[in-house]
């Protein structure tokens, strides 16, 4: 039921307008997003450096219904890609992109323009020596955003895509993704999915993870593990010893101000661990859903802002 009520709560108007406009909100922000421009993005991804850690960055946004917004996310992702190439900060950062944000909601043929403007922001990639990982949104457009992963692959073939374990469909899809070259980040899912598409409780959806992640690390693919659960992730380094796996042949993920503690920890024991580093205006709805994810999310956002009250 909480989970329900804050997906519903990300997508509420007159609630975005209360807290993006609370002072104590902004500063509690600034600890999950990196900030609004092109410059602090890069700022926090010299930040993540200095202390071992790579990056995977977002600019915030998504399902939009007009051409030019689409095509000013495109603009903005190449200023990034530019701006972390000429600060030396390729070889430590990709960048994340949700295929809605770039066209694919677009009526008639958004797939088309997702996939065109995709390719462009997947060239400049290429140019400056960096990838791309295509965000997973919720099932409705999984077809299309593999469909569009699939021809991008075929000129850059490392290009990553998302997998969810809560849905039912993603242990089929592993199996498909799970070669060589392809670069995979298995996260549990961040929306609200109905029981004829995904898993519900909690403990089956960590049963679906663990059968994932073990696919994946028993394959010749590339595996990202998105997780923040201290029992997943020590299962994943069990799971990856087991299969005789050397420790930069895969990567734990975890999301910007979540358990920085634990990031550290990881790096020290020789993992390689991305942080998804969101940036932009539009931050409201992605932490409204990182809430959602996880319960221990809203307790720490709460802590946060009585913490600055």
């Amino acid at each position: 039921m909480l989970r329900k009520s804050l997906v519903a709560a990300s997508r509420s108007e007159k609630l975005e307008h209360i807290v993006s406009t609370s002072p104590l909100s902004r500063g509690v922000v600034n600890r999950f997003v990196a900030g609004t421009t092109t410059a602090d993005a890069v700022a926090k991804v010299q930040q993540l450096k200095d202390q071992g850690l790579y990056s995977t960055i977002d600019r915030l946004g998504e399902e939009t219904k007009d051409p030019q917004q689409a095509q000013a996310t495109v603009d903005a992702y190449v200023e990034l890609l530019r701006a972390l190439y000429a600060n030396n900060l390729t070889e430590w950062a990709e960048v994340s992109v949700k295929l809605s944000a770039v066209g694919q909601a677009l009526p008639g043929d958004g797939e088309a323009v997702a996939l065109a403007n995709a390719m462009k922001i997947c060239e400049v990639a290429d140019d400056v020596k960096t990838t791309v990982t295509f965000d997973m949104e919720d099932h409705t457009t999984i077809d299309s955003t593999l469909r569009i992963l699939h021809a991008i692959r075929e000129k850059y073939p490392t290009t990553g895509g998302v997998l969810q374990a809560q849905l039912h469909r993603t242990e089929d899809d592993v199996n498909a993704h799970a070669f060589k070259t392809s670069r995979i980040r298995l996260c549990k899912g961040a929306y609200a999915e109905g029981p004829d598409v995904a898993f519900i409780e909690r403990v089956d959806i960590d049963k679906a993870y663990v059968r994932n992640m073990r696919t994946l690390l028993d394959s010749e693919a590339y595996p990202m593990l998105a997780t923040h659960d201290p029992r997943l992730i020590q299962i994943g380094q069990a799971l990856a010893l087991r299969s005789g796996r050397a420790k930069d042949s895969f990567e734990f993920q975890m999301l910007l101000g979540v358990r920085p503690e634990e990031q550290l920890r990881l790096v020290g024991l020789g993992h390689k661990v991305r942080i998804y580093v969101p940036y932009g205006d539009q931050w409201y709805a992605y932490l409204m859903r990182r809430m959602a994810e996880k319960p221990a999310n809203l307790a720490l956002f709460m802590r946060s802002l009585v913490s600055r009250s």
